[in-house]
């Protein structure tokens, strides 16, 4: 089930009232199959969150139920939403924030703990 607040209706566009063109329906149907395999493999489902991310992109962030974690970017909103709304069946609910509650429910493992380690308390520089 999709379920989104304060969206754009269905058919919106990527630049005023024309239809997203066929190469965007073509990179939102690649996404939201992603965004579906994504759910299927981290527990059945998945909650995600849209935000632009410069440049007119958009980042989708996906968190699955077993708490896994990962981010697709689109080329715009307009795609991104279409992706969101084509991936509905796969069971994702999409979130307006990606507010502490939706974060409680990410899962880091050593990974992340030892990139946020080393970038903020006396790991290499970045340099």
């Amino acid at each position: 089930m999709l379920v989104m607040a304060d969206t754009k209706q269905a058919g919106d566009t990527e630049a005023g009232n024309a239809p997203l063109d066929a190469r965007a329906q073509r990179r939102a149907a690649r996404l939201a199959k992603r965004i579906g395999d994504f759910a299927r493999t981290h527990g059945g489902s998945a909650e995600g969150q849209l935000a632009h991310i410069g440049r007119g992109r958009t980042r989708i962030a996906l968190v699955g139920a077993n708490g896994e974690w990962g981010n697709l970017v689109a080329p715009s909103y307009a795609t991104a939403e279409k992706a969101l709304e084509l991936a509905a069946p796969a069971g994702l609910t999409v979130h307006e924030d990606f507010d502490g509650e939706m974060a409680a429910k990410v899962r880091t493992g050593p990974y992340e703990w030892s990139r946020m380690a080393g970038i903020q308390v006396g790991g290499p520089s970045n340099g």
